[in-house]
């Protein structure tokens, strides 16, 4: 049950009593064809296979994902290539992704690469190939300067620790143009692109440092709308990795509940034991709560009745803590077999750890809803304090 409810526009689900609204059938059919095609084709021998590969996914599952089930430009429009749906429907084909820690550059072409060229004027001809998955993307936020070379731009600079970089076909790159900031569509094969790969501690989401050297750039938004696109992909980008680190706890946690209910310790399944009870009944609550925020971020972001910037930190913030604990509890839990590089756990265990930081830790993201709940709350008087004194 607790899958099948989400904090969603009108719009975009059916309405089932009040406040509260479940999936349309139509993503409900999306999520279970998502799920099928991951227990087909994305088990942890493909992931464990994909991460000492180069590069790092099977381009033809990848591939497949862009047009047989279509699932990566979703919320693109129809007339750019995608296949003309909401970021609902996004964040449910993301999270099946997730719970199958499915590889593939899915951070740096859907979460950012894809969000920052759909708000932008000047980028309908790049989102086809990224939403099919003929192409792949990265984005780049760090020390670029933008020149201008008559009619086109060059870039030089350096960006540190960009996820997807090392085998991506173009860089999205914010940099510093004479009249202030502005969003370049990099291609990586120029000579005047360096990549250098990075060891990292999830292998499954490679990292690698960019370096730009007059490499040419094609402009995607201009110092009039890049600091509103650019938000916009981070705002994007860090709710869906929120789903993502929602649909990888559940996964864990059905795995450890049904771990506990087979494994027998002193003749009885360890899951009858008070203090595995708890563990999991507490991992519970905090999926849970984490996949409420989640969605709310999403709802924020398709609906805009609320603010994207205080619900995506608020699921951030909460996203990161629940998979980080899941991820720990799933390891007690298996015991010693946990414990083991061979099993699954370590796999999203260090997925937890490497999505809490990519975006803002989850202690960054609570000091953003502290600022932003200050900025916002009303000058009044501090309430009357009852002492027992008359007035």
């Amino acid at each position: 049950m607790a899958e099948e409810l989400a904090d969603q526009p009108k719009g975009a689900a059916e309405s089932l009593a009040g406040d509260e609204f479940v999936f349309t059938d139509e993503q409900q059919q999306l999520r279970a064809a998502v799920r099928g095609f991951c227990a087909e084709y994305v088990d942890e021998r493909a992931i464990r296979s994909a991460m000492d590969s180069e590069p790092p996914w099977d381009a033809k599952i990848w591939s497949r994902l862009g047009t047989e089930l279509g699932v990566l430009g979703l919320a693109v429009p129809e007339s750019a290539g995608g296949a003309g749906g909401s970021l609902i429907d996004q964040a449910v084909a993301v999270e099946e992704l997730g719970a199958a820690l499915a590889p593939g550059p899915l951070f740096g072409t859907v979460y950012l690469a894809i969000p920052a060229l759909v708000a932008a004027s000047q980028a309908s001809d790049l989102l086809g190939p990224l939403a099919d998955g003929t192409r792949t993307a990265a984005f780049a936020v760090g020390d670029v300067a933008a020149a201008r070379e008559g009619d086109g731009w060059t870039l030089t600079g350096t960006v540190e620790r960009v996820v997807d970089a090392g085998a991506a076909d173009v860089v999205l790159v914010a940099a510093d143009a004479p009249d202030g900031t502005a969003l370049f569509a990099v291609d990586t094969d120029h000579p005047g692109v360096q990549r250098i790969p990075l060891t990292t501690l999830d292998p499954t989401r490679p990292q690698a440092t960019v370096g730009l050297v007059d490499a040419p750039g094609q402009l995607i938004a201009g110092p009039e709308e890049a600091d509103r696109v650019i938000a916009h992909a981070l705002h994007v980008g860090s709710a869906l990795l929120a789903v993502e680190q929602v649909g990888a706890a559940q996964h864990l946690l059905d795995l450890s509940v049904d771990y506990a209910k087979n494994r027998l310790q002193f003749g009885r399944p360890i899951g009858s034991f008070q203090a595995v009870k708890h563990r999991l009944a507490d991992a519970l609550v905090a999926v849970e709560h984490a996949r409420s925020t989640a969605y709310h971020a999403i709802w924020a972001l398709t609906d805009g009745s609320d603010d994207p910037a205080l619900a995506v930190s608020i699921a951030q913030a909460m996203c990161s803590a629940a998979f980080t604990r899941v991820a720990n509890d799933t390891i007690q839990v298996h015991g010693g077999i946990g414990f083991t590089w061979e099993h699954q756990a370590h796999l999203y265990y260090k997925r937890a750890y490497t999505d809490a930081a990519l975006l803002g830790s989850a202690e960054e993201h609570r000091a953003r809803v502290a600022e932003l709940v200050l900025d916002i709350a009303p000058d009044k008087a501090a309430p009357r304090v009852a002492t027992g004194m008359p007035r």
